[in-house]
């Protein structure tokens, strides 16, 4: 017997990225991961920098992901996220200019301190995300 499935879109500002059934969908959280089966109770959860991988009838997909907004309600999970690319899309050379670019940045104060140490994992999840 197939496992249950529920519908999972992945939306930036500017499109609809990804519109599919799942069986299962990890997402990267901002202080860890969630795992998403059909029939999870509703949750609204602040979306962090990473990949987001989705099992499904059509097989298994890869995204990188970053800030932004999950959400299940009922038998739909929506990812509401300032940047989505499938894993086909990511350049590794790429990547590693980001994590330089983003190692660069000053740090004056603590605010530019965060802003630079979320910059930094970001990149590296991208990085990671594309060597791989």
């Amino acid at each position: 017997m197939a496992a249950p499935t529920f519908h999972c879109s992945v939306v930036t500002p500017e499109r609809v990225v990804l519109e599919k059934a799942a069986s299962f969908v990890a997402v990267p959280l901002y202080d860890g991961e969630l795992g998403v089966l059909a029939h999870r109770a509703p949750l609204l959860a602040r979306l962090g920098s990473g990949e987001l991988r989705l099992e499904g009838p059509e097989g298994k997909e890869s995204l990188f992901v970053s800030r932004g907004f999950v959400q299940m309600v009922g038998d739909r999970l929506t990812v509401l996220a300032e940047e989505a690319k499938p894993r086909a899309e990511l350049r590794r050379a790429d990547a590693e200019r980001e994590l330089e670019a983003a190692r660069a940045l000053a740090a004056p104060d603590d605010l530019a301190a965060a802003a630079k140490q979320r910059s930094i994992e970001r990149a590296r999840a991208l990085l990671h995300l594309a060597a791989g």
